[in-house]
């Protein structure tokens, strides 16, 4: 016998809009869709089970009388037209889920190991210069500009290892767990920092341009510093409070004004277009994060920096990319970059003394198969 569900019209339309779905999307999916709406016919439960895995919403929500409020267990700073977001996305709320599973987990493990707090959680108040904070990021971090095109590749990477050094976990990807169906998209999220005193975490939207991420990845450092959690969105400029000031601290510690000052001096006659396009590619940021370095330094005028961004499709730290999936290359490598060598060597090392299951491990580092979970140990390092 067919089982119908009588389920409420407003919470299937709901969960639609949270897919993304328009009307001829959801029917394309549904044929019946428009019916179920007007109750002119009920999905089985066969069809609403499909239909809660497609739009990536909790089974039980669909049989609520009216849409839930899906809030995000963290603040959001993110802003659009100048407003908040009024409803985080799905894709948004499983990725911080699934990195505050993990992060409890590591949090347990360094605690049990007897490790002390991270030294760069809370140290910090917005009262604080930004351009000093930048300053003392960009020497614990030892950013240097890059020289060539090898140095910019390997920029991130250099980055993110002293990052780790320094006691974070730095996770970047562009999907929602290891599902290559779910892309990220830029334009919802950025990035978002998870503080903690022993398990601070920073999450990169992995489909960002690379200078984006680069960019991201010292904005979320930067809420760390505050001792804060945080989802930050793509406004560069003009926002307030906390945003700016992360977006402040991350362009000095790029970008340090005497340097630019400096590169400003030494090219005189040189066209400003030029000048830009030069230090964004020594300093692996977008042109929009040099033009505020300059205006900041008192070297352009804001309407010179107000027509570059009325220039831009997007009022963001690195030019709109375009939405992709991750796809091929190299597994392990694509792992150790969504996961982090901290949070894998910590996994297999507890495994292997006893404390944390196989079952568990597979689960925290997304895999299925014991062999490819030894692998993902030996690139990270774990003999």
């Amino acid at each position: 016998m067919t089982v119908r569900v009588a389920a409420a019209p407003d919470v299937l339309s709901w969960a639609a809009e949270r897919a993304g779905w328009d009307d001829a999307l959801a029917e394309k999916h549904f044929p019946r869709f428009h019916d179920w709406l007007t109750g002119t016919q009920q999905p089985t439960l066969k069809q609403l089970e499909e239909f809660a895995h497609k739009t990536h919403t909790p089974f039980g929500a669909l049989f609520l009388p009216e849409p839930p409020r899906m809030d995000l267990p963290i603040p959001d700073l993110r802003t659009v037209g100048g407003a908040g977001v009024s409803e985080p996305s799905p894709d948004l709320l499983d990725v911080v889920h699934e990195c505050q599973l993990r992060q409890d987990w590591y949090r347990d493990e360094a605690l049990r190991q007897g490790e002390e707090p991270v030294a760069l959680v809370g140290s910090a108040t917005v009262d604080d210069d930004p351009e000093a904070v930048g300053a003392r990021l960009r020497h614990e971090l030892a950013i240097q500009p890059v020289q060539n095109k090898a140095g910019a590749e390997s920029f991130r990477r250099r980055l993110v290892a002293r990052l780790e050094g320094l006691g974070l976990l730095v996770m970047i990807s562009g999907i929602v767990g290891g599902n290559t169906s779910r892309a990220l998209d830029p334009q919802d999220f950025r990035g978002f920092a998870l503080s903690d005193p022993v398990a601070p975490l920073i999450f990169v939207n992995g489909t960002d341009a690379p200078v984006a991420q680069h960019f991201t990845l010292l904005h979320e450092t930067a809420h760390i510093v505050l001792g804060h959690s945080a989802v930050s969105g793509s406004r560069l400029r003009g926002g307030t409070g906390e945003e700016a000031w992360c977006n402040r601290v991350a362009s000095a510690a790029l970008v340090p004004l005497d340097e630019v000052r400096r590169a400003r001096r030494d090219s005189a006659g040189v066209p400003l277009a030029e000048l830009v396009e030069d230090l964004a590619a020594r300093y692996c940021v977008s042109r929009s994060v040099i033009y505020l370095r300059l205006r900041v330094a008192g070297l352009v005028s804001e309407d010179v920096v107000s027509r570059h961004f009325e220039e831009q499709d997007a009022d963001a730290p690195g030019r709109t990319p375009r939405r992709r999936r991750e796809s091929g290359g190299d597994y392990y490598r694509t792992a150790t970059v969504r996961l982090g060598k901290p949070l894998i060597r910590a996994v297999l090392r507890s495994t292997r003394e006893g404390h944390t299951s196989y079952r568990e491990a597979m689960r925290l580092l997304g895999t299925h198969k014991i062999e490819v979970l030894h692998e993902m140990g030996r690139q990270a390092g774990v003999a």
